[in-house]
């Protein structure tokens, strides 16, 4: 214990002198939890559309209007003709044409039926689906409306219809924010702890004090604990911070016990901290280390439910996450800070973690034996 203790002095003393780190661990996440949420959000708004109405009917003006009045559309062209509206797709003035046919009113009250045409900038896939659904959502509302203004109402009232209510769990009022800021939150602690403990040995190593450290009786084991807990204990800061910002800032407060989110945040510390330390390991060189973290990490984020549910993902994409320790945490928090899930709900997860931990750390302390 006397030899960890000189070594954690040691740490923490060159952690503090160096200010830069400092930032990191303290103005970095709280700056990117201020900023991300407010700008990853699902939601789509402010989509250009363009209308062409060749009938010009009381009818059709009126679904314009609730087209434009529902929030999500800005009406960009009211054009004369397709031709017209295409060229301000192309121009990308516009994301989804709205073609009112011919007749448009006479058809409706007469022959109670008429066709509509949308076309869609598919460029962007997620801004085209979604467009394209409010839309269908916005004209079907309105077929409704006109059905209940031109049939008898006797035979509107004895027409058979299902109706569906639904209740939101766990979030209620759908807020971006509650599923978002979890989600980053596990996406930072994961980066301050993976780059910081992939940049440490590195670092020992360009600097030539490892040859002092290797020449004296310091076992391995002591050496990687001393590199380890120092980054711990700032990983949990981090997440500590985390916390405040998302309350202060974002009312969240955590469904669940803070003793359970704590007990996998550390857990997951270790196994981040022990690959960062496995891969500074291997590396010679500060950049090699940045450039190898730096692969891993767009794989961790990008496969790690933040943004894409893992279900939905294809086979062997989900089989990579179920190796991606990311994927874990983000699902922990979700289920702690909104379900309020308790330490037996998160155990399969805790496990697996628990696996990753020890095995990372140990072929850290292997490969180090080995390369002196």
């Amino acid at each position: 214990m006397r030899t960890i203790r000189f070594l954690l002095e040691k740490e923490f003393r060159q952690i503090f002198r160096n200010k830069a780190i400092l930032l990191m661990i303290v103005v970095m996440p709280v700056m990117q939890l201020l900023i991300l949420p407010l700008a990853a959000n699902y939601e789509v708004r402010n989509i250009n559309i363009s209308v062409v109405d060749h009938d010009h009917s009381s009818y059709s003006r009126k679904l314009v209007s609730k087209v434009t009045a529902s929030g999500y559309f800005k009406l960009s062209g009211y054009s004369s003709s397709f031709k017209e509206g295409l060229k301000l797709i192309e121009a990308d003035k516009a994301d989804l044409i709205l073609e009112i046919p011919y007749g448009f009113e006479r058809n409706l009250v007469r022959e109670e039926q008429q066709q509509l045409f949308i076309a869609v900038n598919a460029i962007n896939g997620v801004k085209a689906n979604l467009g394209g659904a409010y839309l269908g959502r916005i004209i079907k509302d309105y077929n409704a409306d006109i059905q209940a203004q031109l049939l008898p109402v006797s035979k509107f009232n004895n027409s058979k219809v299902i109706e569906i209510t639904f209740a939101n769990w766990f979030n209620p009022l759908m807020k971006y924010d509650l599923f978002m800021v979890p989600g980053i939150l596990a996406i930072l602690v994961n980066m301050i702890g993976g780059f910081l403990t992939a940049l440490n040995i590195v670092k020992e190593k360009e600097f030539g004090t490892i040859e002092q450290i290797n020449v004296t009786p310091i076992k391995k084991h002591h050496f990687i604990l001393g590199k380890l807990i120092p980054f711990w204990i700032l990983g949990n800061v981090v997440f500590t911070l985390g916390l405040l910002v998302s309350w202060l800032i974002y009312g969240i407060v955590p469904v669940g016990s803070l003793f359970v989110l704590y007990t996998f945040v550390a857990v997951f510390l270790l196994a981040v901290l022990g690959f960062g330390l496995l891969i500074s390991t291997f590396c010679d060189t500060q950049q090699q280390a940045m450039f190898i973290m730096f692969f891993f990490m767009m794989i961790f984020i990008l496969m790690g439910g933040l943004f894409t549910a893992i279900d939905s993902m294809p086979d062997w994409a989900r089989f990579i996450s179920a190796f991606n320790p990311v994927s874990y945490l983000i699902e922990v928090m979700r289920m702690v800070i909104l379900k309020g899930s308790g330490l037996k709900d998160i155990l399969p997860q805790l496990g697996i973690m628990t696996l990753f931990a020890v095995v990372l750390n140990s072929w850290a302390i292997l490969s180090y034996k080995k390369r002196n």
